[in-house]
């Protein structure tokens, strides 16, 4: 049997502990809200065992009975800072991962520390790992098999931190570039058609040329979000279809 790493132990309280002596003043979940409201307020920046435990009023090595690092730290904040998944109720799935992706990428634009830590390991957590058996029990009673399920909800998942990853970005790009007046696509569509080469840039400089982006409303709009993710939902219903034998 794989021994749970100590991370691991403590998130799911697991982990073994003595019944002598006297009883602890903290306890890992308040040492985690407190990590998190100074994420919230400050980043990951403003984040050290340090600041933690001045927090919690406590001296930082007091910290390391309950959390062995400022990594472990980083690892329960990841899940702990997660809110509960959509309830599916009576929606067919296709609605669901719809409702499910759009929750996943929002509650990370809420917080946009977590976008940093979110893809550096598997879901381990007890939140995380929620959402995803969420989705997997979306897709009970479809044509797909296990393995495809779970791909399913690896491609959903990698499509929210993409796209939260993006809008987070663009928005604080887009706040440099406005004080050199470029204050959405708009105006980046003409910048790119004033220098870009049509020579060098043949395709991308005509559609710039004509306007492509001209109609555009600040920097991202989610009419870009729902067409990346129907892109994505497509695919799976064609992949059901092909796996019951019907035309797609």
């Amino acid at each position: 049997m794989v021994e749970l790493p100590p991370v691991v132990a403590r998130m799911w309280g697991r982990e073994h502990s003595s019944r002598r002596g006297p009883k602890p003043r903290l306890d890992l979940a308040t040492i985690t809200a407190a990590a998190i409201e100074i994420a919230d307020t400050e980043g990951l920046a403003g984040l050290s065992m340090s600041s933690v435990a001045a927090q919690v009023g406590v001296a930082p090595m007091a910290l390391y009975r309950y959390v062995g690092s400022k990594d472990e730290l980083l690892t329960v904040m990841s899940d702990s800072a997660v809110p509960s998944p959509p309830e599916q109720g009576e929606l067919p799935w296709r609605d669901y991962l719809a409702v499910w992706t759009r929750a996943n990428r929002d509650f990370l634009l809420s917080r946009p520390w977590l976008l940093s830590l979110q893809g550096l390991t598997p879901p381990m957590g007890p939140r995380r790992l929620y959402w995803l058996d969420r989705l997997l029990d979306a897709l009970g009673d479809t044509t797909l098999d296990d393995g495809e399920k779970f791909n399913v909800a690896t491609a959903l998942t990698g499509y929210a931190l993409t796209d939260a990853t993006l809008v987070h970005a663009t928005k604080a790009a887009g706040q440099e570039l406005a004080a050199a007046g470029v204050k959405g696509a708009t105006d980046y569509g003409e910048v790119l058609a004033e220098v870009l080469d049509p020579a060098t840039y043949p395709v991308l400089s005509a559609m710039m040329r004509s306007g492509l982006l001209k109609e555009s409303e600040g920097w991202t709009e989610d009419a870009d979000f729902l067409f990346g993710l129907n892109l994505l939902l497509d695919g799976i219903e064609a992949l059901m279809a092909r796996r019951a034998g019907r035309p797609e």
